[in-house]
């Protein structure tokens, strides 16, 4: 089932993420955050919090960096970019 879900979102940002100007206000992007929350907590927390994730991308979010937490969590993630 993991692998069924990453292939449909790799599949998005290869045929219809191109066709749309870039305008992700997070990053790592809304895909890749959903692929990575999938591969650490499985098929379905992560699509949950991948879905949770493209609810509070909209223009009133501040966006900037939010990588998938190491615990479960719908919250944005609070930890601060490493260099």
């Amino acid at each position: 089932m993991k692998n069924f879900i990453i292939k449909g979102i790799r599949g998005y940002q290869k045929s219809i993420s191109p066709l749309f100007p870039p305008s992700c206000r997070y990053y790592p992007t809304c895909s890749t955050y959903a692929i990575e929350a999938i591969e650490k907590h499985g098929s379905l927390k992560g699509t949950v919090m991948g879905t949770a994730r493209i609810l509070r991308c909209h223009p009133l979010v501040r966006g900037g960096y939010d990588p998938v937490p190491t615990k479960f969590t719908l919250k944005r993630n609070q930890e601060k970019k490493k260099n």
